[in-house]
């Protein structure tokens, strides 16, 4: 061993050097050298750096370099996060997304081109103008439809969601809520008026008639009865006196 070799080293140096830092590592751990001005250092970890990637051989583990324009990476020709200005597709880092793919500046990948979808169109509304559907000849009726699927930035834009068509009813009056409700109510008490009203009389006119008819019956016990008054007639009838 070198003198300038060490075996007695810390943060997960196998052998060391006072001047380069961990020569070796110990069993798992991936061995890297960082840079510090112009001199580089070895030292130990457990997984590698962003921009590095890790490959393990029988005596020793490393961290390589990834490529220029990959900040993470599997290998060195896979990478899994590019650097600012590239989008990643398949592994690679791409400056301009390939045909039939669009550039995700929120993941910074190539996605596949999303296109509008809607449903099915919803039955006609009835016939109607201004918010009602009497008192007129000509009104609009409507059909709508959902957005079930938004576009991509390079995606078919979606179409109208509401359709309107001229259409034709039989002209009605209009009736008021408030006035029909209002005059059903003056009608019901009316009838009950009139029916109290009725009903109040024929109480009265039963009263009075049995009122009457128990004074001609009171009358008739205290007063005494009349003698008939004789026929003046029969009285004055000429007597026969021709024997």
């Amino acid at each position: 061993v070198h003198p300038n070799v060490s075996q007695g080293c810390q943060g997960g140096c196998a052998t060391c050097s006072d001047y380069n830092g961990c020569l070796s590592c110990k069993p798992r751990l991936f061995f890297v050298l960082e840079r510090i001005g112009m001199k580089q250092i070895g030292v130990c970890l457990s997984s590698c750096p962003s921009g590095y990637y890790g490959t393990r051989y029988p005596d020793i583990n490393k961290c390589a370099k990834c490529k220029a324009d990959c900040d993470t990476c599997f290998t060195r020709n896979f990478c899994t996060k590019c650097k600012s200005g590239f989008y990643l597709y398949s592994g690679k880092c791409l400056e301009k997304c390939p045909d039939g793919l669009e550039a995700n500046n929120h993941t910074m990948e190539c996605t596949s081109i999303v296109h509008c979808e809607t449903s099915e169109w919803s039955p006609w509304s009835p016939c109607m103008k201004k918010g009602k559907t009497c008192g007129f000849k000509r009104g609009n009726e409507v059909r709508v439809r959902e957005i079930v699927q938004h576009p991509s930035a390079r995606g078919n834009p979606c179409p109208a969601t509401t359709e309107s068509r001229k259409c034709i009813v039989q002209r009605k009056r209009c009736q008021k809520e408030g006035k029909g409700k209002k005059n059903r109510e003056e009608k019901r008490k009316k009838s009950t008026k009139d029916e109290s009203k009725e009903t109040r009389q024929e109480s009265k006119g039963r009263a009075a008639r049995r009122q009457n008819r128990e004074q001609r019956e009171s009358n008739n016990k205290t007063q005494p009865k009349k003698r008939k008054a004789p026929n003046k007639e029969q009285d004055l009838a000429p007597v026969d006196t021709a024997h």
